[in-house]
């Protein structure tokens, strides 16, 4: 029978990152996954939706070139081939990981793993013992329960990849991050694309202000938002699929030629044998204390399957945290600085608390903001919509949160995530050297408004 230190569940962002950081602090480890490594995030989530989402940037600056003295004709999208490059892509990466299992002398066991026992884990026919385990099952689809979700058209998020022909129109349900991010992607390429959504699109946790000047930005770049959609079937009208919902004044609709089912995502628990374990759950994820130990000893949960923060690099973070636990070096997972990231057009990033969740709690406060229009970088990259608003305590100027809506917003929230993990104020920011001409000089200014004020944004 093969033994190990740690046996992980999963080779997720969750699972494979657990098992590299094992193998380094010297454990003898082992992966067991079912499918490909790299799990959701590398073959049907952030890699190659993020590949797409380039694709889909250049060609944009492409229709832009005249305004910089480019002369270009016959500007397209090839879709086959952005397709092939997103597939080139994940391979790329996949074969990566594959060769730092090998390089770390981790095991992978292809193949659904059963927990027999706290340090017994079955993968087809073999056992494999364990000293300790880690549950990085993540998460799967989860599509609206209603009439017509399996008519031909209706896609989950890992359908909508696999495409071969660019859809001439899509409706999106669902508003969420995910949604919206494959809403800007299509209708870049030239999709018509609508955006159906029973409340408000708010794409929480994003600050409040943020999510509503993304929101009025959306229709002038040709997405419709249909709010108060409450959606109650899918049905089939002749060569177009129509997503219904009822109003007061009657049954509404919105048609495409393809329905995209972006609805959220749930833990995927089923078939670990956590029953028979007497694990505790809490509404289908897994519960664990700040060690992200379980109740059952030795064993510990990380990623999506505790149904919280179903971020990827949340994910790597718990899977880091968890096997230096299961190796005897304390430590306990710390949430205060988690940035999201949404890459739409314009990106969006934000980290710690929103303007309003510092109204919510009474926390004394000042709010600072720099747009990009008056950040020299931005200006000569043409790309100016969005700012940085920062939230900081009021008594003392600690960064309490950041968030960004503009050119590499994704790139620009680490400095916010590290201010806040590191407690440092906005005259820490302030007083540092920011390179020119570059876009984290807005970071810096948006600092300088919560004291003295902004070099190069007038105050009225």
């Amino acid at each position: 029978m093969d033994e190990r230190d740690i046996v992980i569940i999963g080779g997720g962002p969750a699972g494979y990152v657990a098992a590299i950081h094992a193998a380094h602090l010297g454990a003898k480890v082992a992966v067991v996954e079912k499918d490909k490594l790299g799990g959701t995030c590398l073959n049907r989530g952030c890699i190659p939706t993020k590949a797409l989402a380039r694709s889909a940037e250049v060609l944009l600056e492409a229709r832009m070139a005249s305004d910089f003295g480019i002369e270009v004709n016959n500007i397209k999208a090839n879709f086959s081939r952005i397709m092939a490059r997103k597939n080139n892509i994940v391979r790329q990466l996949v074969s990566s990981v594959e060769r730092l299992m090998k390089g770390n002398k981790i095991r992978v066991c292809r193949g659904a793993g059963r927990i027999l026992s706290p340090h017994l884990v079955k993968v087809n026919d073999e056992e494999i013992a364990t000293r300790k385990l880690v549950i990085a099952t993540g998460s799967e689809s989860t599509p609206l329960p209603i009439p017509g979700r399996d008519l031909p058209g209706v896609l989950t998020t890992d359908d909508i990849l696999e495409l071969t022909e660019l859809p001439a129109s899509l409706v999106v349900i669902g508003g969420s991050y995910v949604g919206v991010e494959f809403a800007s992607i299509f209708n870049a390429l030239g999709t018509k694309v609508t955006i159906v959504k029973r409340r408000p699109l708010q794409l929480e946790p994003v600050d409040e202000e943020i999510g509503r000047r993304f929101a009025q930005a959306l229709p002038t770049q040709g997405i419709e938002v249909r709010i108060g959609a409450a959606v109650k079937a899918i049905k089939s009208n002749g060569p177009v699929l129509r997503v219904v919902w009822d109003t007061p004044d009657g049954e509404r609709g919105a048609d495409g030629q393809m329905v995209l089912m972006a609805t959220g995502r749930a833990p995927h628990t089923e078939g670990l044998g956590l029953s028979e374990l007497g694990m505790q759950m809490e509404g289908g994820a897994i519960k664990v204390n700040q060690y992200l130990e379980t109740n059952v000893k030795d064993i510990y949960a990380v990623g999506d399957v505790l149904g919280k923060n179903m971020l990827a690099h949340v994910a790597s973070y718990e899977g880091e945290v968890a096997v230096e636990n299961a190796v005897g070096r304390p430590r306990r997972a710390d949430y205060r600085a988690i940035p999201s990231c949404i890459f739409a057009q314009p990106e969006i990033a934000g980290v710690g608390i929103t303007e309003q969740e510092a109204r919510d709690s009474g926390i004394p406060h000042k709010v600072s903001k720099f747009p990009f229009r008056a950040c020299g970088r931005a200006v000569a990259l043409g790309e100016t919509t969005g700012m940085v608003k920062m939230i900081c305590n009021a008594d003392d100027g600690t960064v309490l949160g950041m968030h960004i809506m503009g050119p590499h917003a994704s790139d620009l929230i680490a400095e916010g995530a590290v201010a806040i993990r590191l407690e440092l104020t906005a005259k820490d920011i302030a007083h540092t050297i920011h390179a020119h001409p570059t876009l984290p000089e807005a970071v810096r200014e948006t600092a300088m408004g919560q004291f003295d004020g902004a070099i190069h944004f007038l105050r009225v």
